[in-house]
C-alpha cells in the first residue's frame, strides 16, 4: 500500500476489511468522475453494530458529525479525508503524488490532502453507502480514535504548506486545515475548562450558565434531527444525545489531549490493529436497493481494492 497502485483501471475503489457495500455503492461512487477535475470521492459510512450505548453513540457521531461535516466540506471545497471504509480515486491522482504514504498513522487523510495540493478536487457522494463495524469496547475505541487523531495531526503538519498555495490547494489549506485546527484541535483542548464553568454555573444555579447549556443541547438536538433526516435514519437513537455530550464527548476530548501531547513530545505512534467482533446483524436495506448481494461485482474501468491496512474506517473529522 505504500507503493503506487498496480492496477490498470482508471478508477480505484478502496474499502476496509470490516466494511460491506450496498449493492449499488460502487455505481454511485464513480458517478462524480464524469468531471475530469475530480481526484477522489468519499462515500457515506454508516455504523452497522448500533446495539448498546457505545454503538448508539458512535452511530450518532457518524451521522451528526462525520456525514453532516462532509456535506458542508463538499460545497466549501475543503474535504479533508476520503475514508478508508469507502472511497474512490482517479488512478492518476494517487499515482502522481507517489501513492499511499506510510509517513502518518492516517494514510487516507494524508493521501486526500496530497491530491488537494496537487490540484485535484475531492467530493462527497451521499448515495454511495457502506456499513462498517465500529469498535465494540472502550479500549478498542480509544486506540482507534487515538490513532485517527494523531495521524490527522501528522497530516496537518505535513501539508501545512497548502495555506500558501493558490487554486484548489490554497482553498483547501485556508478552509480545511483552519477548520481542523479550530474545531478538532483547539476546541477539544479548551473544552474541559468550559465544562468546569458549566458545572459550576449549574451547581450554583447561575441562570446564565444554565440557559447557555440548555441552548447548546437544544441546538445539538435540532442539528442531530436534521442530520438524521438527511441520511434517512430513524430519530429514535437521539434520545441518548444529551448523555453522549456528558460522557462520550469527554472521552474524545481526552483522546485529543493525549494525541497533542504525543505529537509535541515527538513520540511515534505504533500501528495498532482494530479488534473485530463478528456480527450477524444485517444492515438495514435502503429504500433504493434491490435484492441484497454483498459480492463485489466487476465494473468496467473500476478496480476494487481491500487494503492490507485494516485498521477500521478513518476520517479526518474523526478527532471530534
Amino acid at each position: 500500500m505504500s507503493q503506487r497502485p498496480r492496477c490498470s483501471h482508471g478508477i480505484v475503489v478502496m474499502m476496509d476489511g470490516g466494511t460491506v457495500f450496498e449493492p449499488d455503492a460502487v455505481r454511485q461512487l464513480v458517478q462524480p468522475f464524469s468531471d475530469p477535475g475530480i481526484g477522489a470521492v468519499s462515500g457515506n459510512v454508516r455504523v452497522v453494530n448500533r446495539g448498546g450505548l457505545l454503538g448508539r453513540w458512535q452511530h450518532i457521531e457518524y451521522v451528526v458529525g462525520f456525514n453532516l461535516d462532509r456535506r458542508l466540506f463538499d460545497p466549501a471545497r475543503c474535504m479533508p479525508t476520503v475514508p478508508g471504509a469507502i472511497g474512490a480515486w482517479h488512478r492518476a491522482a494517487p499515482v502522481h503524488v507517489g501513492g499511499v504514504s506510510e509517513a502518518t498513522a492516517a494514510e487516507d487523510t494524508d493521501l486526500t490532502m496530497a491530491i488537494w495540493r496537487d490540484g485535484w478536487r475531492v467530493v462527497y457522494e451521499e448515495k454511495a453507502i457502506a456499513w462498517t463495524q465500529a469498535p465494540a469496547s472502550l479500549g478498542a475505541l480509544w486506540r482507534q480514535r487515538y490513532r485517527w487523531c494523531h495521524g490527522t495531526l501528522q497530516a496537518m503538519w505535513k501539508h501545512r504548506g497548502a495555506v500558501r498555495q493558490s487554486g484548489a490547494a490554497g482553498t483547501f489549506g485556508r478552509r480545511g486545515l483552519l477548520f481542523l485546527l479550530l474545531f478538532q484541535v483547539l476546541l477539544p483542548l479548551f473544552a474541559p475548562l468550559a465544562d468546569v464553568l458549566s458545572v459550576y454555573g449549574m451547581i450554583f444555579l447561575d441562570l446564565v450558565h444554565v440557559l447557555l447549556w440548555s441552548s447548546f443541547l437544544l441546538i445539538q438536538a435540532v442539528t442531530g434531527a436534521y442530520a438524521f433526516r438527511l441520511d434517512g435514519e430513524r430519530l429514535g437513537p437521539l434520545w441518548s444525545l444529551p448523555f453522549q455530550q456528558f460522557g462520550y464527548r469527554r472521552l474524545m476530548y481526552l483522546v485529543v489531549v493525549q494525541s497533542v501531547a504525543t505529537a509535541l513530545s515527538g513520540s511515534r505512534l505504533r500501528w495498532q490493529c482494530m479488534e473485530r467482533h463478528g456480527s450477524h446483524q444485517e444492515p438495514p436495506l435502503s429504500s433504493t436497493a434491490g435484492p441484497r448481494d454483498w459480492r463485489l461485482q466487476s465494473w468496467n474501468g473500476v478496480a476494487v481494492v481491500v487494503p492490507i491496512l485494516m485498521g477500521g474506517p478513518r476520517t479526518g473529522a474523526s478527532i471530534r
